[in-house]
């Protein structure tokens, strides 16, 4: 089996961390990461600050993680400095694309032409969206105005992709596919997921502890509620790789013996339909 692609997500944003718009973009990412074969190892939010972004993504580097993703940050507004500490974070200057300048002015062109907007074209503002890391290659972005960016650094990958949801999910479904089938090479995952009749985790964690141990490459999580809440948890397992019939192989060995353990200790449960 292959080893999966390690993975890093940088949600950037003030908004995020004061509250006022909840990130759905780290779940779903992860999700997708996960199907294609490849392991998030990190999640994290940061501000609208040039430094800190800076400092984290060359730490991100430094760790050897193959692949990492920004969510935010691509706008026309001074406070968008994703790409500019992508360029720090790396070691290079930022330059106007001629091909991001031309996708830019097109998708405001088009809004202006349904009416969406009242001006379109070029302003010095939106210009600032196609100010690239030198060396970087556009994304189209189906849905909206900034482009994802794409800058391969040695044996890694930093992806930037706009906040809004609707867009990042854009971009990833359909200009990113060629990258993704490229770093992934075929990977996939495997999930089974139990629902076992008990509302304390305790008292799984003597056949926990041994069924994980006997299976490492089989990630197994139990999901516990506060007890007393419900009269039920889940047991998640998942694998990833490159070969379906191991990888779900793999799965259905652990699963067999978690059923075995929670047969001796006298729990009931039930198969869990897949999350769609």
């Amino acid at each position: 089996m292959t080893e999966a692609a390690g993975v890093e997500i940088f949600i950037i944003g003030n908004e995020i961390l004061n509250g006022e718009i909840q990130d759905t973009n780290t779940h779903w990412l992860c999700r997708e990461v996960t199907r294609l074969g490849g392991r998030v190892v990190r999640g994290t939010v940061l501000g609208d600050e040039l430094d800190i972004i800076a400092e984290a993504l060359q730490a991100a580097l430094a760790r050897g993680t193959r692949v990492i993703f920004t969510a935010g940050g691509l706008g026309p507004t001074a406070d968008d400095l994703t790409l500019k500490a992508v360029a720090r974070a790396v070691g290079v200057g930022l330059k106007l694309h001629e091909q991001a300048r031309r996708m830019i002015r097109k998708s405001y062109d088009e809004l202006h032409d349904k009416g969406v907007l009242e001006v379109g074209g070029l302003t010095p503002a939106r210009e600032k969206m196609a100010w690239l890391p030198e060396g970087a290659e556009t994304l189209v972005n189906p849905v909206g105005t900034a482009p994802g960016v794409l800058l391969r650094v040695g044996d890694a990958a930093v992806i930037s992709l706009p906040g809004v949801p609707p867009e990042l999910k854009g971009i990833f479904n359909s200009s990113m596919q060629p990258f993704l089938r490229e770093t992934f090479q075929g990977g996939l995952s495997a999930l089974h997921a139990l629902t076992v009749h008990c509302n304390d985790e305790s008292l799984l964690e003597p056949v926990l502890s041994r069924v994980a141990p006997a299976h490492p490459c089989v990630y197994i999580k139990s999901l516990a509620t506060r007890p007393g809440e419900m009269a039920e948890l889940d047991i998640f397992l998942t694998a990833v790789g490159s070969d379906r019939a191991e990888v779900e192989a793999l799965v259905d060995a652990a699963v067999q013996d978690l059923k075995v353990g929670l047969d001796a200790l006298g729990f009931a449960y039930r198969d869990k339909p897949a999350q769609p």
